[in-house]
C-alpha cells in the first residue's frame, strides 16, 4: 500500500505508471463479522454500540469483474447506514449479502463471513475490469452508491426501479470504509478539483439523496418559493436539503434541536429556524399516541415565521418521531417526501389530513446515476458545498459511527483511509480560495459559526431526528 500512496501524494505520476502499480493481496477495512449477528439482542437501540461490532481487519482484494473498478481510497465518511448495520437493525445486513450473492457467480464473492462497509469515497482508480472505458488507473474519482444489474427493463427510465438495485457497501460488500474499495465503474464521477480528499468524500450519499429528494422530478420538484420544512436542518441529510432549497430560491423552514445547531444553519443563509428543544416539542403523549395539539402548535409557529403560510414541502427523515406532525402541517395539495425512519419505521398519522387536503406522500431512496451526477457537478462548481464537521482515522470508525448514531454531529463525519493526513489532494486552488468559508462553515471553529455562536446558545444533548 505505502507504493499505491506515494504514487498518489505524487502529482506527477502517469496513468501508465498507475497501471504498473502492483495490487496489494490484502488491505485493512473496516468490517462486520457474520458471528456476531447476535451480540446485541435483547438491547435497545440507543444501547448498541458500533465500536463493539466495527472491526478493523485485513483482508483479501477482491477478484475484479467485467464493469468494475478497484479505488484505492483515500477517505471515506459515515452515513446512517453504517449505524444500521453496526447494530444489525433493521435486519443483518449478511442477509442481503446471502441473497446477493445467489444471484450469480461474480455477485457469488459478496457472500462472506465478513461485510466490508461504507458508502462513501474518494480515491484513485486502480484497475479496471474488461468492457470499462471510461475511466482508468490515475484517475482521481469520487463513488455515488448506487448498484444495478440493468438486466431488467424495469430499471431503463429510472436506475432506481431497477428489481436488483441495491446500496453499495450497505446491501452489497467491499465498501469505501477500507484502503481499497470495489465499485461498479458506472458509480464513478470527477473529484471536485478544490476540495481535500476528505471533504470529497463525504457528500456522496447524502448529496445525492437530498437532491433527487427535494429537486428532481422524481421527488418533491422544489420550486422557487417554494416553502419547505426541513427536520434535522444541520444534519448530514438535512444540511443539503437546507442548501438546495436556498439555492433554488425556496424558503427553507429548519427544524434543530439546539443553539449551536440553529447557528450553523443561520451561518448557511436560513432565515426561519424552529429550535424544537428550546421550544419542547413533544409529538407523542405515550409511546401508542401522539398529540394532535402539538401539531398544530408546530403549525401555528410555522405561520408565524412565513408570514401565514403552510408549506408546500415538507422534506422527512425522522419517520416515526414527526411524521404526523409532518402531513398535518403540510399544506393542501402539498408534499411530504420521506427518504428513511432514523426514529422508527412504523408511521402513524391522521389520513383525514392527507385525502381530504389532496396532499402527497411520495417515497424516495438515495438516486440514479444521472441525479447523482449533477449532485456532484454542482460540488464541483462549487454551488453546494461539503458539510465536513469531523474527521476520524480508520482505526476510530467505530467512535464515528457511536457519534452519528447518538446524534452528536454536525453535517457529515469523515474518515481518513489512506490518506495520512487532512488537507491533501486539492488540484484548484483558486476555486477553494473563492469558496473557503463555506466549505469549512460546519468546522468547529470556523469564523461563520464562532459568529453565530457569539450570539449565545448552548450545544445540549440532541434529540433523534432533531
Amino acid at each position: 500500500m505505502k507504493e499505491i500512496l506515494d504514487a498518489i501524494l505524487n502529482e506527477d505520476t502517469s496513468p501508465a505508471e498507475f497501471a504498473a502499480l502492483k495490487v496489494p493481496e490484502s488491505y485493512r477495512a473496516v468490517t462486520l463479522h457474520k458471528d456476531e449477528e447476535q451480540m446485541f439482542a435483547g438491547l435497545d437501540s440507543r444501547d448498541k454500540d458500533p465500536r463493539q461490532s466495527l472491526h478493523l481487519d485485513e483482508v483479501a482484494v477482491p477478484e475484479l469483474g467485467p464493469g468494475e473498478a478497484l479505488v484505492a481510497v483515500m477517505a471515506s465518511a459515515v452515513n446512517y447506514n453504517t449505524v444500521w448495520s453496526a447494530i444489525f437493525e433493521p435486519v443483518s445486513t449478511f442477509s442481503f449479502l446471502e441473497r446477493y450473492g445467489k444471484l450469480s457467480p461474480e455477485t457469488a464473492r459478496h457472500d462472506l463471513p465478513y461485510h466490508v462497509v461504507g458508502s462513501d469515497l474518494a480515491g484513485v482508480v486502480l484497475r479496471t475490469g474488461p468492457g470499462v472505458h471510461a475511466w482508468k488507473p490515475g484517475d482521481e474519482v469520487v463513488a455515488h452508491c448506487l448498484s444495478v444489474e440493468l438486466e431488467s427493463s424495469d430499471g431503463h427510465n429510472d436506475t432506481m426501479l431497477d428489481p436488483e438495485q441495491r446500496i453499495w457497501g450497505f446491501e452489497t460488500n467491499f465498501g469505501g470504509l477500507a484502503e481499497v474499495a470495489l465499485v461498479k465503474s458506472n458509480q464513478l464521477m470527477p473529484k471536485p478539483a478544490h476540495l481535500t480528499w476528505e471533504e470529497a468524500a463525504s457528500p456522496g450519499l447524502v448529496n445525492s439523496t437530498a437532491y433527487r429528494q427535494l429537486v428532481s422530478r422524481n421527488g418533491a420538484g422544489m420550486k422557487q418559493g417554494d416553502n419547505v420544512l426541513i427536520w434535522g436542518a444541520s444534519g448530514g441529510l438535512g444540511s443539503y436539503a437546507t442548501q438546495y432549497a436556498l439555492a433554488g430560491g425556496a424558503i427553507p423552514i429548519c427544524v434543530v434541536s439546539n443553539d449551536a445547531k440553529a447557528d450553523v444553519c443561520r451561518a448557511m443563509g436560513a432565515e426561519a429556524i424552529i429550535d424544537r428543544g428550546a421550544e419542547g416539542y413533544t409529538f407523542w403523549k405515550d409511546e401508542h399516541n401522539q398529540d394532535p395539539r402539538e401539531w398544530k402548535r408546530l403549525g401555528g409557529r410555522i405561520r408565524e415565521l412565513t408570514g401565514g403560510e403552510d408549506v408546500d414541502i415538507v422534506f422527512e427523515h425522522p419517520g416515526r418521531e414527526t411524521f404526523g406532525a409532518s402531513v398535518y402541517v403540510t399544506r393542501k395539495g402539498g408534499t411530504i417526501v420521506t427518504c428513511a425512519s432514523t426514529s422508527g419505521y412504523m408511521h402513524q398519522y391522521d389520513n383525514r389530513y392527507l385525502w381530504m387536503q389532496l396532499k402527497r406522500i411520495i417515497g424516495s431512496h438515495f438516486a440514479n446515476y444521472r441525479e447523482a451526477w449533477e449532485a456532484n457537478r454542482l460540488i464541483a462548481k462549487g454551488r453546494i458545498h461539503p458539510t465536513l464537521s469531523k474527521t476520524y482515522s480508520l482505526e476510530q470508525t467505530g467512535q464515528a459511527a457511536l457519534d452519528v448514531h447518538h446524534n452528536r454531529h454536525q453535517g457529515k463525519v469523515g474518515v481518513l483511509c489512506l490518506s495520512p493526513q487532512e488537507g491533501l489532494g486539492v488540484r484548484d486552488q483558486e476555486l477553494r480560495a473563492k469558496h473557503l468559508p463555506a466549505i469549512n462553515l460546519f468546522r468547529e471553529g470556523s469564523p461563520e459559526r464562532n459568529v453565530e455562536r457569539s450570539r449565545g446558545g448552548s450545544n445540549t444533548e440532541p434529540s433523534r431526528g432533531e
